[in-house]
């Protein structure tokens, strides 16, 4: 039936007054040279423009375009799938909301494989294939070329789409002289997935390290998203006729020829005579849920903190000459680098010697982005006797919202079910829930909802709220990360993450017994991801984080090193 959208569309904030059509659905196939059955999350993502293929022009914010999704199992080639009124969408919940109009349209499918876990229990997942686990860009992925069509005000409209492309494998980064990329198999996460996994890692080695074979190393590690290569280190300068590019994150023109002069002139600090020598590791943890594991041990993605600590990082000491003593080991990253380098320090104390932690996801619950998990009863919207008030999902620095908790779950749920979306919710879920019958995380809340499952939260709250841990096991825990905890955050992070570092630095100023001894600052207005440099803005600071904590890290070794600690092989 026709209707007229003058209205919030199913209370998505979208405004229009074309006309709908009731009678639409999608067709989909894929030839049998692709391949035989097919398991995996299937797509189909309409544009209002052509600036980039549809399949990168899915988001929560205002820009979004339009996407549809639902599970395939066994879907034979040459064989039509029907995507219709009941598939899940964003921002419209149904194909029937979809405006008349001209798009562009494409179709993908997010291939799934069987994993037999060591418990007996198998799921379905997409393996990583070298692309940090986005599904418009995993190879082996197949999708069709985008089309330009038509949706009528009325009638019968079957479009068939035909996904006949195969995105192809990427190219392994090179070694250089100063960059090496190591793979090792993991005996730990081998037998929890029920089949070979490997852990990588991007090792920068110090000016003079073949020079100096009696040298050992202290080791810096930075946690952060799936790294394609090690960035923001370069031999050579920037070629003097780069064009410049515009960066609207950062409202920066040229900031292209800024990045490439920034990691040239860190190569510079880095060969330069006064520089500490280190060895600086960036690691591939990449799981089947996300693009990586958040370095902790969990129930559904398996012991990767252990696996971290105690194989990969003595692997890369041997391999390269670190001194392989936690006094000489030290963690940083920001966002969700932040909280891996403040959970792998305070889950393994002993092994690390001082976390800098930029930005750092939730490390309280309580403030878990707009979330209470404890008090709240629902996810999505603010307890109201009459009102529906939904919850902000993210904002600038002058507070203007650009999307809801709701809309970034509801996204979501599109692009994957049971915790497979490969977003942000969802490895958070991975990480912290426990595993369900069916093998897959239990739900914090009600995808389609929103409301609270407590019981879940409070094993979140034993397990991986980092302030309530430290609360609750300070008398142990205190003695052990006395001068070790740093944590950055701006005031206005655009998820909110401030509001924990606020209750985790109440909990930190009040320890006595002993006293934290660390730092806790904030970026007056700064958005994410602000790492602790008050002279620099965030597009110029980001830059740096391989360098702008080498200062505090040479304090906390002189200050800290036990008796006899090589602090002069490494010093030359």
């Amino acid at each position: 039936m026709k209707k007229i959208l003058y209205s919030l569309s199913i209370m998505m904030g979208l405004i229009t007054s074309a006309i709908a059509n009731d009678n639409i659905t999608f067709a989909i196939d894929f030839p049998a040279s692709m391949g035989g059955e097919q398991d995996g999350r299937l797509m189909v993502m309409l544009a209002n423009n052509d600036s980039s293929e549809p399949r990168f022009q899915i988001n929560p914010g205002p820009k979004g375009q339009l996407i549809f999704g639902q599970d395939v199992v066994d879907w034979k080639p040459d064989t039509e799938m029907i995507i219709g009124n009941n598939a899940l969408g964003f921002p419209f919940h149904s194909l029937k909301d979809i405006p008349a109009g001209d798009y562009y349209i494409q179709a993908i499918i997010n291939r799934y494989k069987d994993f037999h876990l060591f418990n007996g229990k198998t799921v379905s997942l997409p393996p990583e294939m070298g692309e940090g686990q986005k599904w418009n860009r995993k190879p082996g992925n197949f999708y069709s070329a985008p089309m330009k069509i038509t949706i009528a005000e009325s009638g019968v409209q079957n479009i068939k789409i035909t996904m006949d492309q195969e995105i192809a494998p990427i190219e392994p980064p090179k070694d250089t002289k100063y960059i090496k990329h190591v793979k090792m198999k993991s005996e730990m996460l081998s037998k929890f997935w029920g089949e070979d996994v490997e852990l990588g890692a991007h090792v920068l080695l110090p000016e003079g390290f073949d020079e100096h074979p009696e040298a050992k190393y202290p080791l810096m590690i930075f946690h952060g998203h799936f790294p394609a290569d090690f960035g923001g280190f370069s031999e050579t300068p920037p070629d003097p006729n780069m064009t410049p590019t515009y960066s609207a994150r950062f409202g920066f023109e040229g900031y292209n020829i800024y990045q490439a002069q920034a990691a040239h002139d860190f190569y510079k600090k880095w060969i330069s005579d006064n520089f500490p020598r280190f060895i600086v590791i960036e690691i591939q943890h990449a799981t089947p849920y996300y693009d990586d594991s958040y370095a902790v041990n969990s129930a559904s993605q398996g012991p990767y903190g252990d696996a971290l600590t105690y194989e990969l990082i003595p692997y890369l000491e041997e391999k390269y000459r670190g001194i392989g003593e936690g006094w000489s080991r030290f963690t940083y990253g920001g966002s969700t680098g932040g909280w891996e380098a403040l959970a792998v320090q305070i889950f393994y104390p002993d092994d690390y010697n001082g976390a800098f932690a930029a930005c750092p996801d939730p490390i309280d619950f309580r403030a878990y982005t707009a979330i209470n998990i404890y008090d709240d009863k629902n996810a999505y919207y603010y307890d109201s006797d009459f009102q529906k008030k939904p919850r902000p999902g993210q904002r600038d620095y002058l507070g203007n919202i650009s999307y809801t908790i709701a809309e970034d779950n509801r996204l979501e749920a599109v692009v994957g079910s049971k915790t497979r979306s490969g977003r942000q919710y969802d490895i958070w879920e991975a990480t912290y829930s426990p595993m369900g019958e069916d093998g897959y995380p239990v739900r914090l809340w009600n995808k389609t909802t929103g409301e609270i499952d407590h019981n879940v939260a409070e094993y979140w709250k034993e397990n991986y709220d980092i302030r309530h841990i430290l609360e609750r096991d300070w008398k142990t825990l205190g003695p052990k990360l006395k001068g070790k905890l740093n944590i950055y955050v701006g005031d206005m992070d655009n998820y909110y993450l401030n509001n924990a570092v606020y209750l985790m630095e109440d909990f930190l100023e009040k320890t006595t017994s002993p006293y934290y001894d660390g730092d806790v600052d904030y970026g007056d207005r700064a958005e994410h991801c602000w790492n602790g440099d008050h002279n620099n803005s965030n597009a110029i600071s980001r830059l740096n984080y391989n360098f702008m904590y080498v200062e505090k890290i040479m304090k906390r070794i002189a200050e800290s090193a036990p008796d006899g600690a090589d602090l002069t092989s490494w010093r030359y």
